[in-house]
């Protein structure tokens, strides 16, 4: 049997790729986002910033993807209005859905390989998701930005929950808001990625040509014939 190699071979390329890719996953996250308050709580964004994510990995390998999960939350810290823990969740979340996804299809390459490491890569991030809202996120904005007041957060998700009480609040949130939310929200990503993947493969892994040596004097000569 083959041995798996963790190793990735660094080019010039595969740089390039990885930095364009992140700077794309960087707009998506910081600016093409947006809310749908008829179904969700205005303050969970809707963006696919993990799609970027997902065809670095894809395309070369797990490494590149979260590199790329990293720079997007790095760039989006400069912007930060949460103390570092909207990016740092975000961080967790990004890594959680691209490297299972990737790392499965690093070594089986196939439509079907596809279709179960993305889906694997959306159940990891939404069992984490909720994990993350109920021991990290919510317990720190209310400590820190309501200043341990559950009323100022009740109040804001009650137009959608309207029997919601700070007894009850994390059923009723994660449950009817953070799971649906995280499954649309990486399913649509999942189902672009599998979209464009094949259509973008032969630009994701365009490398370089590699330079001929120079010929040396003489060579490539016909032979001439005896004397």
């Amino acid at each position: 049997m083959k041995k798996l190699n963790l190793k990735t071979k660094i080019t010039s390329m595969y740089l390039a790729k990885t930095a364009v890719l992140s700077v794309l996953s960087f707009v998506l996250y910081a600016f093409a986002k947006f809310p749908l308050p008829f179904m969700f709580p205005s303050f969970l964004d809707m963006q696919f910033s993990e799609l970027p994510a997902l065809l670095a990995g894809f395309a070369m390998g797990p490494l590149s993807g979260c590199i790329v999960i990293v720079i997007r939350c790095l760039l989006k810290m400069t912007m930060t209005t949460t103390g570092f823990v909207g990016e740092l969740t975000d961080l967790v979340l990004g890594l959680s859905f691209v490297l299972p996804a990737s790392l499965i299809y690093k070594y089986r390459k196939s439509k079907k390989s596809a279709i179960v490491a993305l889906g694997v890569g959306t159940v990891c991030s939404i069992v984490v998701s909720v994990v993350l809202n109920r021991f990290v996120s919510i317990p720190f904005y209310v400590s820190v930005f309501f200043d341990g007041n559950w009323n100022i957060l009740l109040n804001m998700v009650r137009p959608l929950y309207p029997n919601i009480t700070k007894q009850n609040f994390y059923t009723y949130y994660l449950l009817a808001a953070v799971v649906p939310f995280n499954i649309l929200r990486s399913g649509i990503t999942a189902l672009l990625t599998f979209l464009l993947y094949k259509k973008l493969s032969r630009i994701l892994h365009w490398e370089m040509p590699k330079s001929r040596p120079a010929q040396t004097e003489g060579e490539n000569q016909l032979p001439t014939g005896k004397d």
